[in-house]
This record gives C-alpha cells, sequence and structure tokens, in this order.
C-alpha cells in the first residue's frame, strides 16, 4: 500500500493547527481521485475544509477520521469529527446558515450540511460535538437508514489498530462482529483482518457457528478475543455469542442497559468453548460492543437524546468519553429502527 491510498479503515488526524487542516484536505483529495467521486470532489473539498475549520477555530482535542463509505457497489467518503469543546445546546439550529455562537458568519456548519449526501451529529454544551458526514458521486448514495456503525482508534504511537469490526447481511440474517487481535501493532492487525475475512465469507449460520469458524481460520495467527451478535428486531430477539474480553450490551427503548454474556478464551488457540445467547431486542434498542480500550462505566443515560442518533455518532461519542490512549479501541453499535 502506497502513502496515497487512504486504507478502508481510514486514517485519524489530530486537527489544531492549519497545517493539520491542509493535510486533511491533500488526504480527502486523495481519497476522492482514488474512489472517482467525479463533480462531488468539489463538495468534498468544501466540506472537509469547512470541519477541519471549525476544528482549528472553535474545538479542544480536535480528531477527525477520513475514510471510505461503501454501499453494495458504491463507494463515498465518510468524515468523523470529535472534539471536547464548548459543544452547542442547539445543533440543529447552528447548522443553519447565519447561525453563530462565536460572533462569526456562522456559516461552516450550513456549508457543510449543504454539500453533503448525508449528515448526522451530537453536542452538548461543556461536552464537545461529534459531527459524520458523507459524500457521495450521486446525492442520493448510501440512500438507506444506516442500521450499524463502528470505529477504530490505534494505540497511541501505532500506525494500525489490532482492533476491527465488520457487519453484513447474509440469507436476511443482520451479523457485525468485534474483534480485538491478542497485543498490538501489526501482529494484531493482522489477526484481525484474518477474523474480518473469515466473517465476511462465512457461511449463512448463528453467531456461535460463525465464531467457530472463525476460530477455525484464525488458527495461522496469534488469535483474537471477538464476538458476533445477530439483532433480530422483528424476533424480538438478539442472539450473541463471545470470546474473551469483548464487552456488550443492549440498551433498551427505556434506556435500561443489559449485559452480555462473552466465554472465556482465544479464538484461533487451543478449543474455546463457545456458546450462544439470547437476549430481548425490541424495536428502538440499541447493542453496543467494544474492545477493552474503552471502559466499560460508560452510561447511555449520562448523553441526551444520543440514543436517537446514528448508529456511527452514538460510537464517536463513546470512544470519545470512554476509549483510553493506552490501547487500540473500538465501538460497534447496532440499531433496531422503530
Amino acid at each position: 500500500m502506497t502513502e496515497d491510498v487512504v486504507p478502508d479503515r481510514g486514517i485519524w488526524f489530530r486537527v489544531e493547527t492549519g497545517s493539520a487542516a491542509s493535510a486533511v484536505r491533500r488526504a480527502a483529495e486523495r481519497l476522492g481521485d482514488q474512489l472517482d467521486l467525479g463533480e462531488a470532489r468539489t463538495d468534498l473539498a468544501i466540506v472537509a475544509a469547512e470541519l477541519t475549520s471549525n476544528l482549528v477555530k472553535h474545538a479542544e482535542d480536535g480528531m477527525l477520521l477520513l475514510r471510505p463509505a461503501r454501499h453494495e457497489r458504491e463507494a463515498g467518503v465518510e468524515l468523523v469529527a470529535i472534539d471536547a469543546g464548548p459543544g452547542m445546546a442547539d445543533l440543529t439550529a447552528s447548522s443553519q446558515d447565519g447561525h453563530s455562537t462565536t460572533g462569526t458568519l456562522g456559516i461552516g456548519l450550513g456549508a457543510i450540511v449543504r454539500q453533503a449526501s448525508w449528515f448526522d451529529g451530537y453536542s452538548r454544551p461543556g461536552r464537545g460535538t461529534v459531527l459524520a458526514v458523507q459524500v457521495w458521486p450521486d446525492r442520493a448514495g448510501g440512500r438507506e437508514r444506516p442500521w450499524a456503525g463502528a470505529l477504530t482508534r490505534p494505540l497511541t504511537g501505532e500506525s494500525v489498530s489490532g482492533d476491527g469490526y465488520a457487519w453484513r447481511i447474509v440469507e436476511g440474517r443482520r451479523q457485525v462482529l468485534v474483534c480485538d487481535g491478542l497485543g498490538h501493532g501489526p501482529l494484531a492487525a493482522a489477526a484481525t483482518d484474518a477474523a474480518l475475512d473469515a466473517f465476511r465469507r462465512a457461511p449463512a449460520g448463528p453467531p456461535a457457528a460463525v465464531v467457530q469458524h472463525l476460530h477455525r481460520a484464525m488458527s495461522h495467527t496469534r488469535g483474537a478475543a471477538l464476538a458476533v451478535a445477530e439483532p433480530d428486531p422483528s424476533a424480538g430477539v438478539l442472539r450473541y455469542a463471545g470470546l474473551g474480553n469483548i464487552s456488550a450490551a443492549v440498551i433498551g427503548a427505556a434506556g435500561q442497559r443489559r449485559g452480555l454474556i462473552s466465554l472465556p478464551g482465544i479464538a484461533g488457540h487451543q478449543r474455546p468453548p463457545v456458546r450462544e445467547y439470547d437476549y430481548p431486542f425490541e424495536a428502538g434498542a440499541l447493542l453496543v460492543m467494544h474492545s477493552d480500550g474503552v471502559v466499560d462505566r460508560w452510561q447511555l443515560a449520562d448523553f441526551p437524546g444520543l440514543a436517537d442518533r446514528s448508529p456511527v455518532v452514538v460510537a464517536a461519542s463513546l470512544l470519545r468519553d470512554a476509549g483510553t490512549r493506552r490501547d487500540d479501541a473500538c465501538v460497534l453499535v447496532a440499531r433496531a429502527w422503530s
């Protein structure tokens, strides 16, 4: 892979100065060329410039993730901006042209919303802001309402993350995977990549069968903790099978949190026990899964209104507030839209 190629896992930027903003813009331009966005590259350039400008001018601890977005045979670009700055009391109002809380013209967020194919965000005064934006060649790209979203972030000092995620729909089954390769760096990433590839190719079956398939496919790697979940809101159930220290919880429509059980073991090593558990999963519920690079003391009740946002915005908010810099981190969120 050359430096000109943006991998599907994306690239993280710390955006604190104008030079960082320039680096984001150049990388966005390369990704637009890589994905053949055509005329939408102009929209992407405006979105990247406005997002980074907002982070430089108004944010604290501003970070931006740039990555491809894929839907069937379509490809677009997604940018996720995260900060711990002053936040906004009304993100919807702040997204309108002419609105400002800082004495400026307030056109930044309005321009982002105008040029984006898809936009979502969450902000609270004193807690910071998360913005997720997608730009597609066809303005209607990514037209389906997203049912899952996730982010990974490598350990500080590492160029790749040993954590990973995937989701798929196979024979009507919606399934998600979170994987934490043992250790850090390239070997951990290789173990996770093997799990992700095996997951995408696995025959249709319940989560326990998929976990067994992944275990066999990873025997040549250093191994990983992983979990597979299958949300089935039509049946009101979530099926789940996990090995090792992957944390998972179902957040009910009323906000109640229920932890899910993962058994001890390492996929790819020896013969770990695999068992599948069923949990209630009604319309409006959320599934949250994460690696041990995210502290498991978060409560969604601390984020009023966040449960109504898109899965990637929920995941990014939890990664910002509960993720650690001393480990690779991954958060995945799936939902049953009501």
